[in-house]
């Protein structure tokens, strides 16, 4: 593997992938992702994002090929597009956390995230969701 500092094609490369994760929203979509895969309605109902930026916002994940896609009837999932992403992710978030320890970033941006608990289902067949 060729360093960065070898390659100004790599530097160059490596600088246009970190332009599409310097946006807060695609940070706070792709969090949420690391959950697992979501259709549009929860990514909104969790980030709080809105329909016109969300959509903007996933399409320029999905250009990237940082999110995928999948169609279920009318419906489409996204999820992290691979596990490239989802270390990415990770490692973002365990840097943004107060440990200090090189050691214990790594740990953490390389294990599962913990275990969430789903949100609650809204509408009108909501409480009738058996789990």
């Amino acid at each position: 593997m060729t360093a960065i500092f070898e390659s100004r094609d790599r530097a160059d490369e490596a600088t246009e992938k970190l332009k599409v994760y310097a946006q807060p929203q695609r940070l706070m979509i792709l969090s949420y992702l690391l959950r697992g895969e979501s259709k549009v309605s929860e990514i909104d109902k969790a980030t709080g994002i809105g329909q016109p930026a969300l959509s903007q916002q996933l399409a320029a994940l999905r250009r990237a090929d940082i999110v995928r896609t999948r169609r279920e009837g009318k419906q489409i999932w996204y999820d992290l597009a691979n596990d490239t992403a989802r270390l990415c992710v990770r490692t973002m978030e365990a840097l943004m956390t107060s440990m200090p320890d090189p050691q214990q970033v790594m740990a953490a941006a390389t294990c599962d995230p913990p275990a969430q608990t789903p949100l609650p289902e809204t509408g009108t067949a909501g409480f009738a969701k058996i789990l």
